[in-house]
């Protein structure tokens, strides 16, 4: 067996998970608060609405938004303010 070269360098803590500072779900949830409507049916060609759900959820928590509700049902994935 070869040998593996590796460093180990102490730490005092992990740090807090870092999320991108944008991301192609932004638009669709800028465009959903900017308009009048307070429940919508969100479809994005070639994504799962429980992946779409899971997205939209992460980039909500990301920016700190509150009063969007992001649901499924039957398949379809939800806006609701």
């Amino acid at each position: 067996m070869s040998e593996v070269r590796f460093n180990l360098v102490p730490v005092d803590e992990k740090p807090t998970r870092k999320y991108r500072k944008g991301s192609k779900y932004d638009p669709v949830i800028d465009t959903f608060m900017n308009g009048e409507d307070s429940l919508v049916a969100v479809e994005v060609p070639g994504k799962d609405a429980n992946y779409l759900r899971t997205q939209l959820n992460k980039r909500i928590d990301a920016r700190n938004l509150t009063g969007i509700k992001v649901s499924v049902v039957n398949n379809i994935c939800y806006l609701e303010k």
